[in-house]
C-alpha cells in the first residue's frame, strides 16, 4: 500500500468523491479509480444494493469479471465460501480479504478454487459499503496471483473509508427527477427463467420494464439486469435452504432511466406434479415500499419519516402532534433534524423535495394524485 502524503491524498479525494453529487455508476469508476493509487488493484467490481434485502441492483465490473457472472452469482448465493457480502453487511467489520479468511492458504476456498484462480485471480479484498445500519453496495478489489495478497493496512484503510464510499451511494440515490417522459408500462411484467438463470419466456410488458432499466443496471454482456438475477439466485438459496437471514426475502427495489421506482421479486411456478420455472415479476412501486427507502437514503428515523409523510399529506404541526400523540415542541424538534438531513430550510421546502422523489416522475406520465395526495 502506498504510505503517507499519498494516501492521504486518495482519502480526501474519495471523500470529496462520496459528496459531489454524481450519480452510482460515475462515482464507483471514479471511486475505485482513486482506491487502486493507495491499493494496488487489477481487477474490481462495484455494486449498489437495496439496503432492505442486501440485493443488486447495479455493478460496475471489468470485463474479466462480468463473464463470470452466472459463476459468481452460484457461489455468492448458493454455496458456502468464507467471505460473503451478506455477512460482511452485518459484520463488526465491513471489510475482510480471501487472504486473512483463509489464514493464507487460497486454495481452501472453493471459489478460489473454481473461479478465481482459472481467471489468474488471486487474493481479493471485499466490502459491505455501510453507513449507520444501512448497507448501501458493495465492492471487491482483485489481484493476480503473482501478486501479494491484500495487507491488514490495506484493509484498515479501506474499512475507514466505508462510511463515505456508503454515503457517496447513499447520495447517489437521490439524484435528479425524470430523464424522459415516455409512455409508463402498464400493469406487472413476467419473466420467465430456468434454474441455471437462463431466460425462458418474457411478456411485452416486462420488455417494456426492461427498457426503463438504466443501462448502469445492465451488464452488456448479460441478457437481464443484475437485479432480475439477484432475485431470482436469492430464491433458490432460500428454496434450498441456504444460510440466508429470514429477513432477506427476493424482493428489491429499482429506480428506473426515467425516474420512477420498479420492484422485482421472484417466485416459483408450480404446475401439477412438477416444480415448475422461477418467475420474476416486475411492478411500479407502491409509495409504501419506497417511503422507507427514500427516509433511508435522507438518513430519517422512523418517527421522521412518519412526521414527513404527514407533512406532506399537508397537516399541521398540532395535527402532525395529534395523529403521533407527541407535543408540539417534539414535532418541532423533528422538523429541525428532517431539514437538515433533507437540506431544506422549510416546511415548503420539504414537501417540494420529497416531491421531486415522489410525484414528479410519474406526473411526467399523466398520472392523478388520490384524495390523500399519494399516488395509487
Amino acid at each position: 500500500m502506498e504510505g503517507g502524503r499519498s494516501a492521504e491524498r486518495v482519502r480526501r479525494e474519495v471523500v470529496r468523491l462520496s459528496h459531489a453529487g454524481l450519480d452510482s455508476r460515475t462515482f464507483g469508476i471514479e471511486a475505485v479509480k482513486q482506491l487502486r493509487k493507495a491499493i494496488p488493484t487489477d481487477v474490481s467490481f462495484f455494486a449498489t444494493a437495496d439496503p432492505a434485502t442486501l440485493l443488486f441492483t447495479s455493478a460496475v465490473r471489468d470485463e474479466v469479471l462480468a463473464q463470470a457472472t452466472p459463476q459468481f452469482l452460484e457461489r455468492e448465493f448458493l454455496k458456502d465460501d468464507p467471505v460473503k457480502f451478506t455477512r460482511l453487511a452485518r459484520a463488526p467489520s465491513p471489510v475482510e480479504s480471501l487472504g486473512v479468511a483463509t489464514k493464507g492458504e487460497l486454495a481452501r476456498s472453493e471459489r478460489y478454487q473454481e473461479m478465481l484462480a482459472p481467471m489468474d485471480l488471486g487474493d481479493e479484498l471485499r466490502a459491505a459499503l455501510v453507513a449507520g445500519s444501512k448497507c448501501w453496495g458493495f465492492m471487491c478489489l482483485h489481484r493476480e496471483r503473482s501478486s501479494p495478497d491484500f495487507t491488514p493496512a490495506e484493509a484498515a484503510f479501506l474499512a475507514r473509508l466505508v462510511p463515505h464510499l456508503a454515503e457517496g451511494l447513499r447520495k447517489a440515490l437521490l439524484l435528479g427527477g425524470p430523464r424522459t417522459a415516455s409512455p409508463q408500462p402498464e400493469g406487472p411484467g413476467l419473466v420467465l427463467l430456468a434454474d441455471d438463470l437462463s431466460l425462458v419466456a418474457i411478456t411485452p410488458t416486462a420488455e417494456a420494464w426492461l427498457a426503463e432499466v438504466p443501462d448502469s443496471a445492465w451488464p452488456s454482456s448479460l441478457e437481464l439486469p443484475d437485479a432480475v438475477y439477484a432475485v431470482a439466485a436469492r430464491l433458490l438459496t432460500l428454496e434450498r435452504g441456504g444460510r440466508t437471514p429470514p429477513d432477506l426475502m427476493p424482493r428489491i427495489r429499482l429506480r428506473t432511466a426515467s425516474g420512477r421506482w420498479l420492484v422485482l421479486h421472484a417466485s416459483r411456478l408450480r404446475t401439477t406434479g412438477t416444480e415448475g420455472r422461477i418467475a420474476v415479476i416486475f411492478e411500479e412501486a407502491r409509495p409504501a415500499e419506497i417511503a422507507p427507502l427514500i427516509a433511508d437514503a435522507y438518513g430519517l428515523t422512523k418517527r421522521e419519516g412518519q412526521i414527513t409523510k404527514l407533512v406532506l399529506r399537508g397537516l399541521s404541526t398540532a395535527e402532525v402532534s395529534e395523529e403521533l400523540h407527541i407535543t408540539p415542541n417534539t414535532v418541532r424538534d423533528h422538523f429541525k433534524s428532517i431539514f437538515d438531513k433533507v437540506g431544506v430550510r422549510s416546511r415548503r421546502e420539504l414537501v417540494g423535495q420529497v416531491f421531486a422523489q415522489h410525484y414528479g416522475p410519474r406526473m411526467a406520465t399523466g398520472q392523478e394524485p388520490d384524495a390523500d395526495g399519494w399516488f395509487a
